[in-house]
Parts: structure tokens; C-alpha cells; sequence
């Protein structure tokens, strides 16, 4: 029998927040966390807006000595992880530390620090290298410090894989926890990318909103008018257990996780397939791995990025996934349009989102949805949250290179 896992604990750090009731409440206020980019001087940029973090103490998480050794995306991962397991009641000192792992990863890394790095190379010489230069900015630094801080000795790694970096890292500790091989992972995702070398490079693709003038209403899913999405930094963190392990120890569940599907395009380095084709066959594979039918599936939290082509494409795989008679029953939502794009962290706060639709019967919105595309049209829960309780939940994420993945969540 396949053993069943559970989501004990959540932790988020956000530009809505950097607690998940704070969060929540925001977002099923339709509050956006976009607003202009204070972080460098964007006179020259396109793009001048961004989903920046607030609220955020670093110095309630991590000493002030630590702190300078790490880049950004590791501050608000090792918070996230320590508000989960925190939330989730988890006592290492009663666990069996080589059964419980870490996969927290970021799409991008220590971008910040290679910045701050090459202008002290170009300024001052080869000699002002930091010597902590190569563990603040490779990807895999965070599950290992995360590991370090708790003493999680089980199966540890990261998933790069753009902006499905996190949803690929909570499908495969789904699959770690199944075959046995951990009872116990913390997973998820973190991005710092609100920076020069991030900003100017989506820029050059053309891939940002330039609605400067109006930032909480830049990011759009899913409406005629959009124009790009909104880069956003933060966290998100999920502990997961096998589903027995969880209630011998009274732990509280928010929801089960139950079904995980990822394909690849094979297609464009950045633009989806337009047959969407691989992104339908995922969403059809973590169906199916949950045990769904098609026509069972209420809530979907889209990658829904507010850039033409994937908000099309993206509606285009949940039909031929679900079929059209199921799509246009399913709510299919963006929080994005609130969070703005974190990138390899947006699989992370996004699950966290469904499993809070799961225990609280309540669905965001999408906002800022005031002329639909008619290229889009699904039930994307426009501009007004909804009280619905719900059974069953899929999270979609799409990234560069043509990822797909997709999870899935039931309620316990």
C-alpha cells in the first residue's frame, strides 16, 4: 500500500506578509504586495515595480553574524522553515533525525551576492573576493543550512528547475516520503530576485509589466490588458509526513498531499508549447497519481503568470486535461495577481495557498481581472474571494526550458 502524507506545517515569508494568517487575510482581502522597486535605482529600467518583502525581521530568525554570510533567498527560507516547523509542532529531539529530510530550493540562488561579488571585483581587484562567495550563492546552500539549524540528517538536495523549482521539490519529497525512504521533509521554495541582474534580464526579454504608474494593478492573469508578470521575492515552506507518522504524534493536518504529475515541453527555451499538450498531460498525471477523476477536481491554483502566452496556454492544458464540461466547473485562480511572480518560490506559497483553501473553504480571487481575455475563459474567480469548501486542489507550475509540474491536495 502506498503510504499517504500529510501537510503538518506551513511558513511564508511574502509581499503580502511573513506569517500564514497574515498572509491568508490579505489575500482573501484582494490586497496586492506589489509596489515600486525601492531596493536599487530603476531610472534606466523598464520596469520599475516588484513584489518586494516587508514586514520581514531578519534578526528574529538568524544572528546578525550569520546573516552577513548568506545571501537574501536564505534569510527568508531558513524563516519559512522555522515558522513550519514551528506550526507544525515538530520536536527533532523525538525524531530520528536520518528519517527526516530537506528539499528547499530556489530557481535562481545567490543572484545578490554575484552582484555585490563582480562590483567588488571590477572595483577594487580579485583580492576583495569573499571567501564565502561560492556557499552564499549556490542553490543547494539553503536545504543544507536548513538541515544544519534543525539537525535533519535524511535525504537532502534541491530541485532547479526555473519557476517549477518548488513544486518539483514538494512532487519529489512526495515520492521520498512514499517509498520509505523518509517520514519527515521539509520542502518548498525561496527567491531573492528583486535585484539589478534579475530585473534588467527580464527586462531584455521583454517579460515584465511596465504598469509603473499603477503597481497594484500591473499583475493581471488572465485579463486582455496584460502586459507581463511583476518579479517578487520571498518563501514558501511545507513540512510533510507520512500520513500515520503525523497523527501518532498529534500533529495538526491541514490537508493530505496526494497526486504529483511533471512532463516537459520539448519545445522553446521560454515559451510554452501552444498546444499545451505536456502542461495538460501533467495536470492529467497528478490526477490520476491522487486517485481523481477529472470531473472531482474544485480548485486549481494556476501558475497563471499574467504574461499573454502562458495565461493562454495555461487555460488551454486544464481543459484538455479535465475535459471542457469539468474546466468550466473548476475555479481556477491566480494569486499572483497579489503576490506577484517568486519564481522558483512560487510553487511553495502557492501550495501553501491551496492547503489553506482546503482547511479554511475559502478561495483567493484573482484580481485585477476587468476584461477577460476571450482566449481565457475559464472561472478564474475574478476580483472577489469566495467562501466554498472544498475536497480537492492542484497547483501548476510552469517554468523555462518547458517544466511542468503539477501537485495535487485533498482534505482529511
Amino acid at each position: 500500500m502506498t503510504r499517504k502524507v500529510a501537510v503538518t506545517g506551513l511558513g511564508i515569508v511574502s509581499p503580502l506578509g511573513c506569517s500564514v494568517d497574515t498572509v491568508w487575510n490579505r489575500l482573501m482581502s484582494g490586497e496586492s504586495g506589489i509596489g515600486p522597486i525601492t531596493y536599487f535605482d530603476t531610472t534606466l529600467f523598464d520596469a520599475k515595480i516588484g513584489g518586494q518583502v516587508k514586514e520581514f525581521d531578519v534578526d528574529a530568525f538568524i544572528p546578525k553574524k550569520e546573516q552577513r554570510r548568506m545571501d537574501p533567498f536564505c534569510h527568508y527560507g531558513i524563516a519559512a522553515a522555522k515558522m513550519a516547523v514551528s506550526d507544525a509542532g515538530l520536536e527533532m529531539g523525538k525524531e530520528d533525525p536520518w528519517r527526516v529530510g530537506v528539499m528547499v530550493s530556489s530557481g535562481i540562488g545567490g543572484l545578490q551576492v554575484v552582484e555585490v561579488q563582480c562590483n567588488n571585483f571590477l572595483q577594487r581587484g580579485p583580492s576583495r573576493f569573499s571567501p564565502f562567495m561560492i556557499p552564499q550563492m549556490i542553490t543547494n546552500i539553503l536545504s543544507g543550512r536548513i538541515a544544519i539549524e534543525h539537525g535533519m540528517k535524511g535525504p537532502n538536495f534541491c530541485v532547479v528547475s526555473a519557476c517549477a523549482s518548488a513544486t518539483h521539490s514538494i512532487g519529489e519529497s512526495l515520492r521520498i516520503i512514499q517509498s520509505g525512504d523518509a517520514d519527515v521533509m521539509l520542502t518548498g521554495g525561496a527567491e531573492a530576485p528583486v535585484c539589478v541582474l534579475s530585473v534588467g534580464g527580464f527586462c531584455a526579454m521583454r517579460a515584465l509589466s511596465t504598469r509603473n504608474d499603477d503597481p497594484t494593478r500591473a499583475s493581471r492573469p488572465f485579463d486582455r490588458d496584460r502586459d507581463g508578470f511583476v518579479c517578487a521575492e520571498g518563501a514558501g515552506v511545507l513540512v510533510l509526513e507520512e500520513m500515520e507518522h503525523a497523527r501518532a504524534r498529534g500533529a495538526k493536518i491541514y490537508c493530505e498531499l496526494a497526486g504529483y504529475g511533471r512532463t516537459c515541453d520539448a519545445y522553446h527555451i521560454t515559451a510554452p508549447d501552444e498546444g499545451a499538450e505536456a502542461a495538460a498531460k501533467g495536470i492529467s498525471l497528478a490526477v490520476a497519481d491522487a486517485g481523481m477523476n477529472p470531473d472531482q477536481v474544485e480548485y486549481i491554483n494556476a501558475h497563471g503568470t499574467s504574461t499573454p502566452l502562458n495565461d493562454k496556454g495555461e487555460t488551454l492544458a486544464i481543459k484538455k486535461a479535465l475535459g471542457e464540461t469539468a474546466a468550466r466547473k473548476t475555479m481556477v485562480g491566480s494569486t499572483k495577481s497579489m503576490t506577484g511572480h517568486l519564481l522558483g518560490a512560487a510553487g511553495a506559497v502557492e501550495a501553501i495557498f491551496c492547503s489553506m483553501a482546503l482547511k479554511k473553504g475559502q478561495i483567493p480571487a484573482t484580481i485585477n481581472l476587468e476584461n477577460p481575455d476571450p482566449a481565457c475563459d475559464l472561472d478564474y474567480v475574478p476580483n472577489t474571494a469566495r467562501e466554498v469548501p472544498i475536497k480537492t486542489a492542484l497547483s501548476n507550475s510552469l517554468g523555462f526550458g518547458g517544466h511542468n509540474a503539477t501537485v495535487a491536495f485533498k482534505a482529511v
